[in-house]
């Protein structure tokens, strides 16, 4: 039986946000990492996603700074003192909005920085002194850069969905930004999934750290039922269509590999008359925040992403998650069909498999430890006209059902035949006719009487025409064009237009 939030040694600030969030119960991730951090030890927590890792590290973090809670409005009395960094924009501003719940009944200030807005508000919020500061890698380094604030007196570390974090495509600016902080410092690591190698790296980040696995590693909720099937790559979107349809037009995440491919997934649902938008990387940060708010209030069926959207995001009720592309790594599946299925609700994970994508659920199921066998799809062959029946195409009648089944086929045989030799009649003396009417229809205009013998008569030209042109007259003086070189060429004479008077 899990324990309660009431049992833990939380002040009455935090105690009266917990209340006014609904939580009661704790998750098993909860139960156990919440006495480590108030204990001040690193902690390295693997858990499903949707288990509340976040509650895990920001209850005990905002109890051990309480001690530093002022009502001073100088910034240098409320100097960063923890740092939550996060490897997406939207799991940043979720992140976010969840401290702000947890400390709204304190005095301690928290604040958000992330990529694809503009720099000066969140300047601003910087410059009148903050606690607690969530943050994406990048746009810290550019306030850093810009020196809008300082991290030298930080004193707690959370990586959250770590295994993104340290991945190679975020590890340079992790460490550009770890180098401004504190050697001396609590560091906090988060996430569903560690792979061996993360978790050697993890630990060179951390000091003497307490591993909690409150289940076993990369493993899925089992209150989510997965599905694979097995369908062509041109069938993949009417495939799509029908498992909408078939599940009565239910919200979903869907799920893409590419920028490309997710604007025109989006694009023709659209048109099929699916209430639909995208996310991804190429979209503004307003346009991506408006999808999601959108999503959340039901304007949008499905909400076509990439795996931008696949950390994180805690969308309360969201009955599916589609994989429209088998992702290329085996951990995004997991962080994929985490979107569903959330605080232990059921849900659904269908995955749309090429035979193309056989590696990849191979290592989908070494991951998760089950069996994956995609079944096939009947696909509905609908939106396509019907044939016209033999009497509407004037071919020979169908045929009669009372009588034998035989005798049925030679009857039809025959029928089909002579039906076959009319047809070629009629097509034959219907070309007659036609030629005849060509026939008939044209008629050879009649011969002259007799030729003009002018025109048979050779060129001449009249007597104007062999005399010089007037413009061609040299009418200067003999003793100017005597004085002219030899050497010199001639202008060649034009005819104007237009004669001076």
């Amino acid at each position: 039986m899990s324990k309660q939030f009431s049992t833990l040694l939380l002040a009455e600030p935090i105690q009266h946000a917990i209340a006014d969030m609904g939580f009661v119960d704790m998750t098993p991730i909860q139960e156990q990492a919440i006495p480590v951090v108030l204990a001040g030890q690193d902690v390295m927590g693997a858990a499903q996603t949707g288990t509340g890792k976040t509650a895990a590290f920001t209850l005990p973090l905002l109890q051990r700074m309480l001690g530093h809670e002022n009502a001073s409005m100088s910034p240098a009395r409320h100097p960063v003192r923890a740092l939550v960094l996060l490897p997406t924009r939207e799991l940043a501003d979720q992140v976010a909005g969840q401290v702000a719940q947890f400390a709204k009944h304190t005095k301690l200030r928290s604040a958000v920085v992330f990529g694809g807005m503009d720099m000066k508000p969140q300047v601003a919020e910087l410059k009148k002194g903050v606690e607690i500061l969530v943050a994406t890698p990048g746009r810290l380094l550019d306030h850093l850069e810009a020196k809008s604030v300082s991290l030298g007196q930080v004193e707690y570390v959370v990586l959250d969905e770590a295994d993104r974090m340290l991945d190679i495509g975020f590890l340079p600016d992790l460490q550009r930004i770890l180098a401004h902080l504190p050697q001396k410092r609590t560091t906090l690591l988060f996430s569903a999934t560690f792979s061996a190698e993360i978790k050697r790296l993890a630990e060179s980040y951390l000091q003497n750290p307490v591993l909690i696995e409150v289940a076993r590693p990369n493993a899925t909720a089992s209150s989510i039922e997965q599905t694979f099937y097995q369908v062509g790559e041109d069938d993949k979107r009417r495939a799509l269509l029908q498992l909408f349809r078939q599940y009565g037009d239910q919200q979903a995440f869907v799920f893409v590999n590419s920028r490309l491919g997710c604007a025109r997934l989006a694009r023709s649902l659209e048109r099929d008359g699916v209430r639909t938008a995208a996310l991804h990387g190429d979209k503004s940060q307003d346009e991506r925040l408006k999808a999601l708010e959108a999503f959340k209030v039901g304007e949008v069926d499905l909400l076509i992403c990439t795996d931008v959207a696949a950390r994180g995001l805690d969308i309360k009720d969201v009955p599916a998650v589609v994989n429209f592309d088998v992702p290329f790594h085996a951990e995004d599946y997991v962080h994929r069909i985490g979107r569903t299925g959330r605080g232990g609700a059921s849900g659904l994970a269908i995955t749309l498999a090429t035979p193309h994508d056989e590696r990849q659920l191979r290592e989908i199921s070494k991951l998760i430890g089950k069996p994956v066998e995609p079944q096939s799809l009947p696909l509905e062959r609908g939106g396509r006209p019907e044939r016209r029946s033999a009497n509407a195409q004037g071919d020979a009648p169908q045929r009669d059902s009372r009588a034998p089944a035989g005798e049925g086929h030679e009857r039809e045989a025959r029928e089909n035949r002579a039906g076959k030799t009319d047809s070629r009649e009629n097509r034959e003396r219907d070309t007659r006719s036609r030629r005849n009417d060509d026939r008939t229809a044209y008629r050879r205009p009649a011969q002259a009487s007799a030729r003009d013998p002018f025109f048979d008569k050779p060129y001449e030209p009249s007597a104007d025409e062999a005399a010089t042109a007037h413009w061609e007259i040299d009418t200067r003086p003999a003793a100017a064009t005597q004085r002219r070189s030899g050497n010199i060429k001639p202008k060649k004479k034009v005819a104007a237009l237009l004669k001076a008077s």
